[in-house]
Parts: structure tokens; C-alpha cells; sequence
């Protein structure tokens, strides 16, 4: 799909030619190459939370059902009948078995065909080999994840030394508070480098930029994942504009793994945003928000305030986002430069976005 003309020096490095930001062959090669093969997270364990429970959702364009089983343990599977690709589920809820909504094939919780109905006379055909194609499936904390590759290393070896650094927050005691949808009008890429940098909170968040201490935000870049540090400002706690209420904590983290998933911590809220491609130009982004209070009066306040907050800055990262994408179709552009100080996480993500794709 490239040259293999990554420059690892970011100091001389460029930018992703601009083509790649809204050619359909690029996307379909993406989808193959990245989404097919890194674990992307569908779901949180309270969507599946006794025998029988079961959600689907679509993972890289393939149909996905997840259930938990009679011994409790969770599994996925492509939604997809063995018999002519009809549906097993539909929405969510909760069911002794699974079955198509196309011809009545019945499926075990743990996959294996229990029935075809009308079926008789069929000839060298071996029920055991037409059980629903299982899909790997892992979780942190109350989120799961599924892989659609087998050969892909496993969860833990993605998220690396996340876990221990988030470890501190109790993320598992947080309970789900609000779900938002946001569709925008660029490639998926375009809103990815965005968040990956805090180079444009000056122009671009005037808000934020109030909350944040810009001269100590940095990035630090793992393997498969990237943090940005964001020292909230001390001297905004009296100022009457603040937003974020420090309750002791001294920075708002900000994790990234690749490919397509944020992990939002400020104090005392979490947020998790989730990127999903819809064509080469459009761009569905999924905020989930998390509080460990969600009950008394003040919580239920502090949250909505969290969460116009974020909304705000959401709005303005639109924005700017849907103007990137036309500037990157100007015939007067083609690449760019990295900012050494603010865009080393830019550069990282370009690198692991070549790795896989000329894997």
C-alpha cells in the first residue's frame, strides 16, 4: 500500500501523503490490515451479566454476538449462520440458546449446532462442523474486547504497562453514566491525530487551555499505546472557570491504543471514545463516560458538568477536524511536518499505522 518511506527521525520526518486520508482502496486495506487484527473493544461486562445475556455489535464491518455462557465465562461469536449468513441474534438480551432469525438453526451458548429444523435427507453432513466460528475474546477491567485474528498477540501484550498505571483509579468500581454518539465529516485518521497532540489547545480549546498546564503537557509513546500527561493548572482553582474539580489529583491522562480507542481520565470521571470508520470521508466516534458516584446529588451534577464540558471541546475538535479534511483534499497539500515537541505521538501512531499495513 506504501513505499516503505517511514522516517523514524522526527526531527526530519513528514507527514501521511494526504491521499491516504480519503481514498476508499486505503480504507478497505485499513479495515483488512488494522481493524481485522487488533483488539477493539465491544462492550463492558455489564451488557452480559447472568447466564444466557448476550449483546451483538459489528467489529470492523463482521457481525458480532458476545454471551455468557451456563459456566458464566464469556464468549464471542461471528453473528452469522453456518447455513445460508443469517443472523443467530438480534439487539441484546437474554436466551437459553441462540437461534437464526432466517431458517431457526439453534446454537449452544458455547456454539455447537443443536438444530436444524426441516433438514432431513441432507446427505455427509456432520452437525460438529457447523458450529457458530468463535471469536477471540478478552477483557480489562470491566471492558471486553474481541480480536478477529487469531494470530494477533494477546490483549495484554497490547496494553503493556496500562493496566498498572491506570491500576490507581479503580476503574472497575466506575459505573456506566452516559453514552454519546458524534458523526463527523473526515477519514478516521484525521480525527486520531487530532486527539494524539496537544499542539492545537491554544487556537483550538480556549476552555481546555484554561484547565491544563500547556508548558509541562507531554506524550510518551509505548509500543502498541501512547499517554498524554496533562498537569491541570493549580493556578485555576479560584478562578471561577474551573471545569475540572482536581480533588487532589494533579493530572488528567489522556491513553491511546492503537488503533482506534481513547481512555480518558480526569479527576473523578473516566471516558472512554471509541473511532470507527464509516466511509473514507465519515467518522462515527463513541464517548462512553464512567463516575464511581453516580447517585447523590452533587455527583449527578459534577457529571453533567463533566460532560458539557467535554461536549465543548468535542464541538470544537469537530471543527477543526472537518476543516483538516478539506484542506487535504487542496491540491496545494500533500505532506506535513511534525512539531519535535507536541506531535511525537502523531509520529508514533504514523509508524504503527505502517507497520500494519505493509505487514
Amino acid at each position: 500500500m506504501l513505499n516503505n518511506d517511514f522516517d523514524a527521525r522526527l526531527e526530519t520526518a513528514k507527514t501521511l501523503p494526504s491521499h491516504l486520508y480519503f481514498d476508499a482502496a486505503i480504507l478497505a486495506a485499513e479495515r483488512r490490515q488494522i481493524f481485522n487484527r487488533t483488539w477493539q473493544l465491544i462492550g463492558r461486562q455489564e451488557q452480559a451479566p447472568e447466564i444466557g445475556s448476550y449483546f451483538t455489535a459489528t467489529v470492523a464491518s463482521e457481525p458480532v454476538v458476545v454471551v455468557r455462557g451456563k459456566d458464566e465465562q464469556l464468549r464471542a461469536f461471528f453473528n452469522v449462520c453456518r447455513h445460508r449468513a443469517g443472523p443467530v441474534a438480534t439487539g441484546a438480551g437474554c436466551r437459553q440458546s441462540l437461534q437464526c432469525a432466517y431458517h431457526g438453526w439453534t446454537y449452544a451458548l458455547t456454539g455447537e449446532l443443536l438444530g436444524t429444523p426441516f433438514f432431513e435427507g441432507v446427505e455427509e453432513f456432520n452437525r460438529r462442523d457447523f458450529g457458530l466460528v468463535p471469536v477471540r475474546l478478552e477483557s480489562w477491567e470491566q471492558f471486553i474486547f474481541v480480536n478477529l485474528d487469531n494470530n494477533a498477540p494477546p490483549l495484554g501484550d497490547v496494553l503493556g504497562e496500562l493496566p498498572q498505571q491506570t491500576e490507581p483509579f479503580a476503574i472497575s468500581n466506575m459505573k456506566f453514566v452516559e453514552r454519546r454518539d458524534y458523526l463527523l465529516d473526515c477519514n478516521w485518521k484525521v480525527y486520531v491525530d487530532n486527539y494524539l497532540e496537544g499542539y492545537h489547545l491554544p487556537m483550538v480549546h480556549p476552555g481546555l487551555m484554561r484547565e491544563l498546564d500547556f508548558a509541562n503537557y507531554c506524550t510518551r509513546p509505548f509500543r502498541y499505546y501512547s499517554l498524554q500527561d496533562a498537569p491541570i493548572r493549580k493556578d485555576a482553582e479560584n478562578s471561577g472557570t474551573r471545569r475540572y474539580a482536581s480533588n487532589g489529583a494533579s493530572d488528567a491522562l489522556y491513553f491511546w491504543v492503537f488503533p482506534n480507542l481513547m481512555v480518558n481520565i480526569n479527576p473523578e470521571t473516566l471516558s472512554t471514545n471509541l473511532i470507527v470508520p464509516l466511509t473514507p470521508e465519515k467518522t462515527l466516534t463513541i464517548f462512553e463516560w464512567f463516575a464511581p458516584d453516580c447517585e447523590s446529588t452533587t455527583a449527578k451534577q459534577r457529571m453533567l458538568d463533566t460532560i458539557a464540558f467535554s461536549d465543548e471541546v468535542q464541538q470544537e475538535d469537530i471543527a477543526i477536524c472537518e476543516a483538516v479534511q478539506r484542506g487535504l483534499r487542496s491540491v496545494s497539500y500533500d505532506r506535513g511536518r511534525y512539531s519535535v515537541r507536541h506531535e511525537n505521538g502523531v509520529h508514533h501512531f504514523h509508524r504503527l499505522w505502517r507497520e500494519f499495513c505493509q505487514e
